[in-house]
């Protein structure tokens, strides 16, 4: 996936605008990690970083995950393993619950528009804003269950 010219000045400005150099180094992990079309984890960022710069260290990649998140244009997932999960913040308009399949682990990106409005709602009554929520739904692969099979992991 081709990223826009927009898109990398918007990561060169945030690193600008925190002090940071614009490194060789950055910009792959930061054109990898944008370009993935599905969620991934820091060793698979790792990967496919060393594919644009074989000189992209893990270390480089763990420095740089929390640069991408407070940039906006990646989000973390967390779905309660011993890692995370990142994914690229694509023209999201509404807010975006997570159905993890246990089955196969795979995790889909649903809109949820009422839950921003939920979680505006309960703060406001407590007179609080909303700092971040989230919403994730586990469930079990129907086919799966019935067939043996699970569609879902052709597609992971």
């Amino acid at each position: 996936m081709m990223i826009s010219e927009e898109i990398n000045n918007t990561f060169k400005e945030f690193l600008t605008s925190k002090g940071l150099r614009i490194t060789n180094q950055r910009m792959a992990i930061f054109e990898a990690a944008y370009s993935c079309a599905e969620h991934f984890t820091a060793e698979n960022l790792l990967d496919e970083s060393r594919k644009l710069d074989d000189s992209v260290s893990r270390a480089t990649v763990y420095r740089a995950l929390p640069l991408l998140i407070e940039s906006s244009l990646i989000r973390e997932v967390d779905v309660g393993k011993d890692f995370k999960y990142y994914m690229a913040n694509r023209d999201v308009k509404t807010f975006q619950a997570q159905v993890i399949c246990l089955d196969c682990e795979k995790i889909f990106e649903i809109d949820a528009p009422f839950m921003e409005w939920y979680g505006k709602t309960v703060a406001e009554k407590l007179s609080l804003d909303v700092e971040d929520q989230r919403l994730q739904v586990t469930a079990h692969c129907r086919n799966l269950k019935a067939s043996g099979s699970c569609n879902h992991l052709a597609t992971k």
